[in-house]
């Protein structure tokens, strides 16, 4: 019998090796394939038409049925057109490119390219919202589908995901990335390639992605979008650089070089970045685009005009030039002066000539202009529940003194606010391919919950903004919320006489979907004053308040928190918005997200994370103020919310934690196992986190580190036992010499339901 055995081993092996000779075979046939084709279609290219690939201009100029004749048509028909992005529908799409390839000498197909950010039709919660889920799974669900529906509508290319790292909520793009946390941004980043691209990117229901902004965006100085980023290698490496590298680990296509400089030189221009670590290190075999007109904003910067700092983007490792045209009209000159080289030239065409090839172009230009596709899986009822679902996953429930929220149905609410009857903003910025006539509003989505059984009472209560200029600014690319023009006394008592006759006030306030995003830094992140007045006055009727809080990015919160009773974050959470929001309102979904990023108490906090380095005169947990220690003379250390926090209708307890073992040996591994409990009477979903602290380092080491989490779901009064397994992987960081390494020493380990509250247990590595 144990002859038997290992003979059917042996077997087993043997067919598993042949299996991967075969996949291995199959895979570098597929490579020999393609590079044999480039080869010889490279070989007809001439100088122009290759530097024609590496130009991505947009799409603005093109009206349907006037493709050929316009300006754009003119220069795909000269072979100087590389892509185009941010043009949307199968029939312009399918026009544009039959111009490539029926008009044009070589007939090489385009690429399409649109910001599918959080969505396409369907949206779902800004990426901010959507950090917040702590679930792999839904991630990737939610980019499945915008895949799906972005590509039936003619687009194969998406500048998504954004895994820009940000600690300071001044800067408005923290809304379009997944918080603080470097290995929540990894997990993330590397599900949304996935769901993006799926298995097979050749399949007409994939697209590729292009992961942004590389590197360290979100670290611009003061939270001032497109500003300098300067920070050590050691700091690049363990805390802002591995969402891209996951990114890059997962097989993203392309990736998008960012606005801002680092080390002194504009990333668009840093070979560092974009040859030594991406490529050299990472080992990306894909194509490198610029940022919108990056090339020419160099000129800006100081480094250059526009052919050098064109010749530099290029040289750095940039393959693709969007809109800015430097490539187009000026690389021939700089290859005459020996600038840059015919072989530099070459790579980068190759390199957007290769992913035409695996997106399947070549084969078929006209694969994603299938328009019963278009007319079928675009906005579909299925794919509105998917949104509306993972909307209320998004939800963060800040606070609920008293278990105020649920509220019942058979009652009468005054729904108070500015963002109260705001369809328009629902979706929140980067929602291009949105139609504003869909999404729900949150007036119309508690009528919808409440029916015939109670009563929704409405009132507006206040502008955005006493500013006009300001709400004109937050609310643009037609997300107007159609300012009042009355006296602020006049909005202000119309909302009040509302509230005396209702049960409770839902107090749907706070920032516009245009107060955060692309060039929308604010230097308060308070809610905006005249609404605060608003909110102030409804607290002061003694009616029972709930704030339903629409933000881009964590917002300053202590009046708030210390006034109204419940406090419910719903980010902007997609077109099903208003329907999602009712559901968490009245109970039918508990909610379960958790914060991805640190609130302050005040501004002037910031940046405040909770994976901070401890100084040499750190201040005592649980103290606020002491002489010649880290800390402030008029607010305390401690955020408002802590990263991971978020409450539930229903609460949670955690026993101790048992290890199997105190001493982590080598390659060998520990686990670490808890048990959490529901002690409330409903059911619901809790993020049992897990974070480490190296005590003693080559380097100075974080207070805490998120290592793992696990999303569960428990039953009124059930408890489960939980398990994670630590590793030496799970203790490596990059040192002064950046390199990866596990060092020997003493560790605690913490679980809890966020990152303050938790339990602890000391454990050593040893080699």
């Amino acid at each position: 019998m144990k002859l038997l055995t290992k003979v059917l081993a042996v077997v087993l092996f043997s067919i598993s090796l042949q299996a991967a000779a075969q996949n291995s075979d199959a895979v570098k046939s597929d490579s020999y394939r393609m590079k044999t084709f480039i080869d010889v279609l490279m070989k007809k290219m001439t100088l122009d038409e290759k530097l024609g690939q590496l130009n991505l201009p947009g799409a603005g100029d093109i009206v349907t049925g006037q493709a050929s004749n316009s300006d754009i048509g003119k220069k795909i028909r000269e072979g100087k057109v590389g892509g185009l992005f941010n043009i949307k529908s199968v029939a312009k799409i399918k026009a544009v490119q039959k111009v490539a390839v029926e008009e044009s000498r070589l007939k090489i197909p385009m690429i399409f390219g649109m910001d599918v950010i959080h969505g396409y039709q369907t949206t779902f919660p800004i990426p901010l919202g959507m950090s917040c889920i702590w679930d792999m799974n839904l991630v990737e669900k939610a980019t499945r589908i915008a895949a799906t529906e972005a590509s039936a509508d003619g687009i194969c290319w998406t500048f998504s995901p954004m895994v820009d790292i940000s600690r300071d909520p001044r800067w408005g793009r923290i809304s379009e990335g997944n918080g603080e946390d470097a290995y929540l941004g990894s997990r993330i980043a590397a599900a949304m390639v996935k769901g993006y691209q799926g298995d097979d990117l050749s399949k007409n229901n994939t697209i590729m992605s292009c992961v942004k902004h590389y590197a360290m965006y979100g670290a611009a100085e003061a939270g001032r979008d497109y500003n300098t980023t300067d920070m050590s290698r050691v700091r690049m490496y363990n805390e802002y650089l591995p969402p891209y590298k996951a990114a890059v680990d997962a097989g993203v296509g392309s990736v998008m070089a960012s606005f801002n400089e680092v080390d002194g030189i504009p990333a668009t221009a840093n070979k560092f970045l974009m040859t030594d670590v991406l490529r050299n290190q990472w080992g990306f075999k894909g194509f490198v685009v610029t940022d919108y007109t990056g090339i020419n904003e160099m000129e800006a910067h100081g480094i250059g005009d526009l052919q050098q700092v064109s010749a530099l983007a290029l040289k750095a490792g940039v393959d693709m030039d969007m809109v800015g045209e430097g490539f187009l009209t000026t690389l021939k000159k700089s290859l005459e002066e020996k600038k840059v080289t015919q072989q530099q030239i070459d790579m980068a065409c190759r390199l957007v000539l290769e992913a035409k090839y695996k997106l399947g172009l070549f084969e078929d230009p006209y694969k994603y202009c299938n328009e019963q596709r278009a007319a079928t899986e675009i906005f579909t009822p299925a794919n509105r529940k998917v949104a509306r679902e993972i909307a209320g996953e998004s939800f963060v429930l800040l606070k609920n003194k008293g278990g105020l929220l649920p509220l019942k149905k058979n009652t009468t609410i005054a729904l108070i606010g500015p963002l109260a009857d705001a369809k328009e903003n629902m979706p929140g910025t980067w929602s291009v391919a949105t139609d504003f006539s869909t999404p729900i509003s949150v007036l119309q989505g508690l009528k919808n919950a409440v029916g015939n059984q109670g009563k929704v009472l409405y009132a507006k209560g206040s502008n955005l903004d006493a500013d006009s200029m300001i709400e004109e600014r937050g609310t643009m690319f037609g997300k107007s919320l159609h300012r009042d023009s009355r006296p602020k006394e006049v909005i202000l008592k119309e909302a009040l006489d509302i509230a005396s006759q209702a049960d409770v006030v839902v107090a749907a306030v706070g920032e516009s979907s245009e107060m955060s995003g692309e060039s929308a830094s604010r230097s308060d992140i308070g809610i905006p004053k005249l609404q605060q007045e608003l909110l102030e006055a409804l607290v002061k009727t003694g009616k029972p308040v709930v704030l339903v809080l629409f933000a881009g990015r964590p917002l300053t919160l202590t009046w708030e928190n210390e006034h109204v009773p419940a406090i419910l974050d719903v980010w902007f959470s997609g077109t099903e918005a208003g329907d999602a929001i009712a559901d968490a309102l009245f109970g039918d979904v508990n909610p379960s997200g958790k914060l991805s990023t640190t609130f302050p108490q005040n501004i002037g906090q910031v940046p405040l994370y909770y994976n901070h380095k401890n100084t040499g005169r750190p201040l005592p947990e649980g103290q606020w103020f002491q002489k010649f220690r880290s800390n402030y003379l008029d607010v305390s250390n401690d955020p408002l919310y802590p990263f991971g926090y978020g409450l539930s209708y229903t609460s949670f307890s955690y026993s101790g934690i048992t290890l199997s073992s105190n001493t982590i040996k080598g390659n060998q591994s520990i686990t670490a196992t808890v048990t959490v409990t529901n002690t409330g009477n409903k059911a619901g979903k809790e993020v049992v986190q897990l974070y480490t602290r190296d005590l003693v380092g080559s380097i100075t080491r974080p207070v805490k580190e998120l290592k793992g989490f696990q999303k569960i779901t428990l039953a009124a009064g059930e408890s489960k036992k939980v398990t994670f397994t630590i590793s030496n992987a799970d203790l490596k960081f990059y040192n002064s010499d950046l390199k990866y390494v596990a060092e020997p020493g003493d560790f605690k380990l913490f679980i809890g339901g966020n990152s303050r509250d938790v339990k602890e247990a000391d454990f050593k590595y040893q080699l």
